[in-house]
Parts: structure tokens; sequence; C-alpha cells
């Protein structure tokens, strides 16, 4: 169980306004979390990964899957003892996947909601 570092919801339209520089014309954020420094944006069109760097997090690296590219994906729930839920998602050519930890107030089954709703058009 990770003490620090869990991610947690924040407003998608507040990250619109945030990453708007980010997003392409008419791209749209559906869902958004915040994991200490890190966003994660779940836009209609792509994941948009967003990692701030070194000590001061300044340097920020913006990595961003399209979901076309997700081959699949996995949640854990969280548990009485073990209360972070997990997503892990497999991009082609990679055989390690992303794994993003979330705290117990997000729900989990709507972000797999999100993934399912995107990833299997």
């Amino acid at each position: 169980m990770a003490l620090f570092g869990n991610a947690h919801t924040i407003n998608p339209a507040t990250a619109q306004q945030d990453y708007e520089r980010l997003l392409g014309q008419g791209e749209q954020v559906h869902a958004a979390f915040l994991l200490i420094r890190d966003t994660i944006l779940f836009t209609d069109r792509r994941l948009i990964l967003v990692d701030k760097q070194g000590i001061t997090g300044k340097k920020t690296e913006y990595h961003s899957v399209p979901y076309r590219s997700i081959t699949h994906f996995a949640v854990e729930t969280a548990g009485t003892f073990d209360l972070d839920a997990e997503l892990k998602i497999w991009i082609s050519g990679n055989a390690t996947p992303l794994q993003k930890t979330f705290t117990k107030g997000v729900d989990i089954y709507e972000v797999q909601a999100i993934l399912t709703q995107f990833v299997a058009r």
C-alpha cells in the first residue's frame, strides 16, 4: 500500500483549462486525476500522462498515448487492508505496463468504463 503518490479525481473542466495548450482542436477532457505533481488526463482522443520531473518540478514530460495503441488494461480494486486501486495499461510494443495507483475515493470502475469506451472502438 502506497502512502504517498495516490491519484485522486480532479474536475475535468479545470483540467481542460489547465492543459488547453496540449489539446487538439475540439479535444475534450472526460476525466482527470492528480498524482502528487503528475496528472493523468483521459480525453476523447488519447490518454495524456503529465510527468513533473526533478526536485522543483519545472521540467515536465508530456506522454501522449493514442487509445488505439492500448492493447489491453487491467484494474485492481481496493481491498480491506490495501486501500489503493491500481490501473495497468499495456501499450503496443512494450512488455511492461504503465501502472498507476488510485486512492480508495476514486471509482476505479469509472476509470475502466472510460478506457472501455475509447479502447474498444
